[in-house]
């Protein structure tokens, strides 16, 4: 670990201590929402500026103030570097007033921007960051999590393949926490349906080369090579496996795929590839009007997972304070997690104890090219999935939030 990194965590022992208390009302006149994730990096599609511009339009919609104050938004690069992450969390909340912060980080940085906040007592609003420890065990009562996390994602899709037969796993998994998590809770579900993994192998993060991982999964012999990583690692290996020829005897199957990452590879490679997905900006009207006024202001970039929740979580969470009169946050979450999410992508959907937004979950059939009619058109949804069904139950939880009920 590099020197900065560890003096920037040390950091967070010596100032959790000095967390100021929030004062009823909004705190310096200015409610200030931090946006902050990948903007140049691996993950910088999964959210990036993109999300940055579906911030501003929830901004926009609630009018630029709230109950007479302005609204804020500040806007970060973490680069996927914790120390660089722990830093700007630390600036903003103790010297730059900054109330909440919307995070689409590695899970690496999450981690300890979730001590700052928990101690600051801000709220957390994580819109892309799918470690599912931050409902389980690191849970926190400063932290939501609003899209997928590694325990949902994977459930659906390894019970549906299970179902077929394929019953031999290799994981090829990015060797950070995320990775891990996601292949953790994958082998849970391939072992208690009745499956084995066969093997797995670590990559670093932001891989141009994956072909040594590729061939020792193919050597594997493993009917299912399940790919536990994001972002431009996602498209790598997939390109790359198709260079190699994988998907001639083995199936692939991305554990984290999100619809940025469709569009980037191409309906091609991907066609007829089965997923889990929490968002599908085509299923509704109200949906598509909000991806045009998305397209609109981004010159015609493609509504996300992630960033659709960006929009959601500062909506909700403007909406909290105002009610609540407050930027408190102990007030805010409070509010939050009393009042049923409403938007264009959610209906009466709560967040649980632990935060956990219980939204259901879309099972999806990549298009082929021919099927697809105009842009964008690269999903077909072929069911629903209860968020009872798709989130860890309660009574499997770790989380101490929880078991306080």
């Amino acid at each position: 670990m590099k020197r900065s990194t560890i003096t920037a965590l040390g950091m967070i022992a010596l100032l959790l201590t000095n967390a100021p208390l929030s004062a009823q009302g909004i705190s310096g006149d200015v409610v200030k929402i931090g946006i902050k994730n990948d903007q140049n990096g691996p993950y910088a599609d999964n959210c990036g500026l993109g999300s940055v511009a579906a911030a501003k339009l929830a901004v926009g919609d609630f009018g630029g103030t709230l109950n007479g104050k302005k609204i804020e938004l500040v806007i970060a690069d973490d680069q996927n570097k914790p120390d660089i992450g722990v830093a700007i969390a630390l600036r903003w909340v103790d010297n730059e007033g900054v109330d909440a912060i919307v995070g689409c980080s590695a899970s690496s940085i999450a981690l300890a921007v979730q001590d700052i906040m928990k101690n600051r007592k801000k709220p957390y609003l994580l819109a892309g960051t799918a470690g599912s420890f931050f409902t389980n065990d690191k849970c926190s009562p400063m932290t939501t999590q609003w899209v997928v996390d590694t325990y949902a994602q994977p459930k659906a899709t390894v019970k549906a393949l299970l179902a077929q037969g394929i019953d031999s796993w290799f994981f090829l998994t990015v060797d950070y926490a995320f990775g891990k998590a996601w292949q953790a809770d994958a082998t849970k579900f391939i072992e208690a349906g009745g499956g084995k993994v066969v093997g797995s192998v670590l990559h670093p993060l932001n891989s141009s080369d994956l072909s040594s991982f590729l061939l020792t999964a193919q050597a594997s012999g493993a009917k299912a090579i399940a790919l536990a990583n994001s972002g431009a690692d996602f498209a790598n290996a997939i390109k790359q496996a198709q260079e190699f020829g994988l998907t001639k005897s083995q199936l692939l199957v991305p554990l984290g795929l999100m619809i940025s990452q469709t569009h980037g590879i191409g309906l091609k490679d991907l066609q007829n590839v089965r997923l889990t997905t929490p968002f599908y900006w085509d299923m509704t009207p109200e949906s598509r009007a909000f991806a045009k006024r998305y397209a609109e202001a981004t010159n015609g970039q493609l509504l996300n997972e992630g960033k659709a929740a960006t929009y959601s979580a500062i909506t909700h969470y403007l909406k909290a304070v105002a009610a609540a009169s407050s930027d408190d946050g102990d007030a805010v979450m409070r509010q939050m997690k009393n009042t049923p999410i409403n938007d264009f992508e959610m209906k009466n959907v709560s967040i649980r104890a632990d935060g956990q937004v219980m939204r259901p979950l879309y099972v999806a059939r990549i298009k082929a090219p021919a099927e697809s009619k105009y842009t964008y058109d690269y999903y077909d949804i072929t069911g629903t999935i209860a968020p009872e069904d798709a989130w860890r139950p309660a009574s499997e939880s770790a989380c101490d939030l929880l078991k306080s009920q």
